[in-house]
């Protein structure tokens, strides 16, 4: 039986992170909201209660009876979660003098205590919390201080339940990955046999049983995701898979033509659908990010049952959706980040069951399962590219005009990269096609034509990023190539923000 860590997610914005860091540690976890606490299973080996945006003592604060999980497995709180089991069990939390964010360092910490096995003197730690435990309840010890914070880590005295002020799961708590290896390894027993190898292995078996005899149809993007999940099943259920990949006219300069070619050596069976006309006439005129990624994400499904009609006793749909795709779709607050095609914009009345595979994986997991299922590396290392293409990277509507100027951009910039060996160093690069216009001079006349931007970020699994410093000459030598090459472009602006607070596209 697999072991598992269950999150509870109480709508923190780095619970995922916590999951990414748990995962590291060679262990499955599953994040769901903070009332879905699976109720008799075995291979729950511990909780872990994130943090969270309300305060304890909100009216309208996520809250759980700790008597369902309380005894019965080890728990980790960490700032709200922490914040949440002392003053449920008769603590007090107060409003803290100062916002405290940002990083600090254990003045002291208890040596002896499992959680803090293996911690330096002096361990740096990031906080961010307003709130701060001004009282633990009786049976409760302090084990760690900051030069502010005097509750920073709590242990209940003869239980295993900890909490600790802090984020262990970001990249700012020097040792945190240690804290959540002591929790994870030590105290709760994992014994770290999750990896690419297994999740192979265990999703296969799953996926015979799920699908059986049953046809399946996946649509292709030519993307990291998709292709992953398409061999996958490929392995699971061979020639019952049929993959579709759907040119909605907003692919990458000459991809539609590349991908086909790329999945020769996979030996999949797939079909090229050039619906392009189709997704432009449905778009045009939108200008409104969500309402074009939910066309888009009707138009993909419309194709698909139209192809499945095509095939005898199609009754799946796959996709390629990923974890972060979940979680910027719908955080646990119920408010809407933005809409991904493979999660937003799907019909009640949709003919095909959906099957995702990949749906509890973060992108740089997803690469390790597609080394481990033996793909090219240059499918593996390829950039993330967005489900609804260049038509989220237009500000505005949707033209062919508009996109054959972006095409061409982004066709420089990508290859650019290629050339200069910076590619791998970049998580994503694009180019985004600006609603404006600005004066220029070009062989001694005016003109007034497009501004596009580049962006290009680095990140490890797309829920942070930050802005890539490229160098000042490569980015001279495409600024040129772009002004001078691509017909309707006059200027090149290149984008500084990281994530958060802005999100990797524009929209």
């Amino acid at each position: 039986m697999q072991q598992k860590i269950i999150i509870l997610d109480f709508g923190s914005q780095t619970t995922q992170l916590i999951g990414r860091r748990v995962r590291e540690l060679d262990t499955f976890c599953e994040i769901l909201p903070y009332n879905k606490f699976p109720k008799n299973d075995p291979s729950v080996i511990g909780v872990i209660l994130s943090g969270s945006p309300f305060s304890v003592y909100d009216k309208e604060a996520f809250k759980i009876n700790l008597d369902e999980i309380r005894g019965k497995y080890p728990i980790l709180g960490i700032c709200y979660g922490a914040q949440f089991m002392s003053y449920t069990l008769g603590g007090k939390v107060e409003p803290a003098e100062t916002r405290e964010y940002g990083r600090a360092n254990l003045a002291t910490f208890d040596k002896e205590n499992p959680l803090f096995k293996g911690f330096e003197e002096n361990s740096q730690v990031w906080m961010s919390h307003g709130d701060t435990i001004t009282l633990l309840p009786d049976h409760f010890k302090v084990i760690a201080s900051t030069d502010k914070v005097k509750n920073a880590a709590y242990q209940a005295e003869g239980e295993k339940l900890w909490g600790v002020q802090f984020h262990p799961e970001v990249f700012h708590s020097v040792q945190g990955t240690q804290l959540l290896k002591n929790f994870v390894v030590d105290i709760c027993g994992g014994k770290q046999d999750w990896s690419a190898a297994s999740f192979v292995d265990t999703t296969v078996a799953e996926l015979k049983a799920q699908l059986g005899n049953d046809r399946v149809i996946l649509g292709l993007s030519g993307g990291v995701d998709s292709s992953v999940a398409a061999v996958l099943l490929n392995r699971a259920i061979g020639k019952n898979l049929t993959c579709i990949f759907v040119d909605h006219g907003m692919l990458r300069k000459n991809e539609f033509k590349n991908v086909l070619h790329d999945y020769e050596c996979l030996g999949l069976n797939v079909i090229g659908v050039d619906a392009s006309e189709k997704f432009f006439k449905d778009l045009a005129g939108v200008t409104d990010p969500e309402q074009k990624r939910k066309i888009i994400g009707r138009d993909f499904v419309e194709v698909f049952d139209a192809e499945a009609k095509k095939i005898t006793d199609a009754k799946w749909l796959a996709q390629g959706t990923i974890y972060p795709d979940r979680i910027e779709s719908l955080n646990i607050t119920g408010k809407t980040i933005k809409s991904h095609h493979n999660v937003g914009g799907l019909p009640e009345e949709m003919h095909l069951q959906l099957c995702e595979p990949l749906q509890w994986l973060f992108k740089d997991e997803v690469r390790r399962v597609g080394r481990q299922l033996g793909m090219p590396e240059h499918l593996i290392t390829r950039h993330p590219f967005p489900g609804p293409g260049l038509a989220v990277r237009i500000l505005g509507d949707i033209t062919p005009e508009k996109v054959r100027i972006l095409q061409d951009a982004d066709d420089i910039f990508i290859q650019g990269l290629r050339d200069w060996g910076l590619y791998d160093k970049v998580w994503q690069a694009g180019v985004i096609l600006l609603p404006i216009k600005s004066v220029g001079v070009m062989g001694d006349e005016r003109t007034y034509e497009r501004a596009v931007a580049l962006r290009a970020v680095t990140s490890t699994d797309a829920m942070t990023a930050d802005w890539a410093h490229l160098p000042y000459d490569f980015m001279a030598k495409v600024s040129n190539d772009i002004i001078n090459k691509v017909k309707g472009v006059n200027r090149v602006c290149y984008d500084i923000s990281s994530k958060p607070p802005s999100t990797i596209e524009w929209e």
